[in-house]
């Protein structure tokens, strides 16, 4: 029987492209709590379902599949700025690349102007000219209309020009906010970038007998594999433990461990990795919506994706990579002395306070957050995922605090860790966290 969550994406789903959705509306309408349409929103944003523009909202958008994520088409440009087309609608399914704001002479946007970019303009009809002969496409800000034969020059070209009500400022940053999150969206790794096909995948139907199980982990040398029903879907694991002294002729279905614990193609490698480090798993099924089999998914191959991907650039910054990036490590005293354990400085910039000119509690949970990390990849040569924060804000924090973030590993295990962390300002304590912590494989 499928969930109110299941049921709140599926709605989502079924909603045009361009719809305007809201955690009121879906709680009004399919009759569920505010926080159940919150959560369900949320996963509907991280499967592509929908995006949340500034100053326009959480619209339903067209899904894609994570190679194209990057691209960021005309007709969606419409969509964000909740324009109109004026010309050209044959070109809307044409990929925009970047965008130049018309605010210079005519002879000086001219070397900026690049085929399949956009000029952001207002009502210079000799630009928006310019533009469409030399490949562009055009954004007539402040709601102005276009002339005929602009309209006309669009339609032969194929290249689109669009109208918005926005001021230039206001629409190149919900442009530059959508180019960004796709940039992010497509770093993410998901469990479909690095899991086996289900051709590659050595699996067990469940009226299979143990001998089934010995001759198949003796010719591919695996010792795990998924059990199936006659439908593929998955109903079980079977381990090398759970045959051990069990006759050749029992079947499967008798010794397999049921319903195991699956993954999907759209969830991210870091949280699977988390599942599997907590729970001491080393494959997992991957399955489709109706929890066919699609392919097996190794501890392994989790393990080296999470550490390529701390070892990669980021090619579009988060809110979590701005904090981090403000975070300095201090290995020496003011004497010149080493340290025996490494301190962090932070200093408390305008976008990182609150209403009233003190440090942001989300904030605040980051720099303890980036600083554990670091904190046990020096130490360890290990990354984390942290398990759990006890924070307690005992100061306020205001607005250019110098802080000194002080941390100390209290226990350490085979898999997990707890470290004490401690914020100063001018030797004086104003936080103070446990951070536990489950540690990865090295690399």
């Amino acid at each position: 029987m499928a969930t109110k969550h299941d049921l709140i994406l599926a709605h989502i789903e079924s909603l045009p492209v361009g719809h305007r959705i809201s955690v009121r509306s879906i709680a009004k309408d399919l009759s569920v709590s505010e926080g159940t349409a919150y959560r369900a929103i949320k996963d509907a944003e991280n499967v592509g379902l929908v995006s949340t523009i500034q100053r326009v909202g959480t619209i339903r958008i067209e899904r894609k599949l994570k190679k194209h994520i990057e691209r960021l088409t005309f007709g969606e440009v419409v969509r964000i700025i909740e324009g109109d087309v004026l010309g050209g609608h044959t070109g809307l399914d044409k990929v925009l690349n970047k965008f130049v704001i018309g605010a210079m002479t005519k002879a000086a946007m001219e070397r900026y102007i690049t085929p399949g970019s956009l000029m952001i303009v207002g009502n210079r009809v000799e630009v928006q000219k310019l533009a469409l002969e030399d490949g562009a496409a055009v954004l007539i800000t402040g709601g102005f209309d276009t002339a005929p034969e602009i309209a006309k020059l669009a339609d032969e070209l194929e290249m689109p020009v669009l109208r918005t009500t926005y001021d230039t400022f206001t629409v190149a940053t919900m442009i530059n906010r959508a180019l960004s999150d796709q940039l992010i969206k497509k770093d993410i790794m998901l469990v479909s970038d690095i899991y086996m096909s289900l051709e590659k995948t050595q699996y067990l139907s469940a009226t299979d007998t143990v001998l089934d199980y010995k001759n198949l982990s003796e010719r591919t040398g695996h010792s795990r594999f998924p059990v199936v029903n006659k439908s593929m879907r998955v109903v079980g694991i079977v381990t090398a433990k759970d045959v051990v002294g069990k006759v050749d002729g029992q079947l499967i279905e008798r010794v397999m461990t049921r319903e195991p614990i699956v993954v999907k193609k759209g969830m991210s490698v870091a949280s699977v990795s988390h599942q599997m480090i907590w729970d001491g798993l080393e494959v997992m099924p991957v399955v489709a919506d109706d929890l066919s089999l699609g392919g097996l998914v190794t501890r392994q191959d989790v393990m080296k994706a999470m550490q390529l991907v701390q070892r990669q650039p980021q090619i579009s910054d988060t809110l979590s990579d701005q904090i981090s990036g403000e975070v300095i490590t201090i290995e020496e005293d003011q004497e010149g002395a080493k340290l025996g354990q490494p301190q962090f400085h932070f200093v408390v910039s305008p976008q990182m306070v609150n209403s009233v000119g003190t440090i942001s509690f989300g904030v605040l949970s980051e720099v303890i957050s980036n600083v554990a990390q670091k904190t046990m990849m020096m130490n360890q040569k290990r990354n984390i995922i942290i398990e759990q924060m006890n924070l307690h804000y005992l100061r306020l924090i205001q607005l250019e605090s110098e802080l000194d973030v002080r941390p100390k590993i209290l226990e350490m295990g085979r898999r997990s860790a707890k470290i004490d962390i401690e914020v100063y300002i001018e030797n004086t304590i104003v936080a103070k966290a446990i951070v536990v912590c489950q540690m990865m494989e090295r690399s």
